[in-house]
């Protein structure tokens, strides 16, 4: 379990780094050009460099059998159900879901929402009883 959450942590930082670098250099995953959206969007890269950085910490020593990994792993759980839980309202209160029929940019933000959602009740689920032996 400790393998595959640690592949799960790195997976989801590799995809952000590359999620970050098209939206600011190719603008494929842009939901929308609206600058209200695109504005939004651009809060986010600190936070999810945050995510990401713990989310590599927290895999690395989860991996070498470090209590820090624990730590990290969790700070990344966090983080990950905050930015999903942000991203979410914000979908909903601008109507961004009615554009799944038509948008694959949409349809891979959905998949975003799930997999932070996902990811980081498995890491709280699966960790937490692990921080009582630390």
């Amino acid at each position: 379990m400790i393998t595959a959450l640690s592949a799960l942590l790195i997976v989801t930082a590799v995809v952000t780094v590359y999620y970050w670098a098209d939206f600011f250099i190719r603008g494929g995953v842009h939901v929308t050009k609206e600058d209200w959206y695109l504005k939004f969007e651009r809060a986010f890269p600190p936070a999810d460099l945050w995510m990401s950085a713990c989310a590599i910490a927290g895999a690395a020593g989860l991996l070498m059998g470090q209590t820090y990994g624990l730590v990290f792993a969790l700070l990344a759980a966090g983080s990950l159900l905050f930015l999903g839980l942000m991203d979410i309202t914000f979908s909903i209160q601008n109507g961004l879901y009615r554009l799944l029929a038509t948008s694959s940019q949409m349809k891979f933000e959905l998949l975003i929402n799930v997999w932070t959602l996902g990811l980081g009740i498995a890491l709280i689920v699966c960790l937490s009883p692990k921080m009582a032996f630390v």
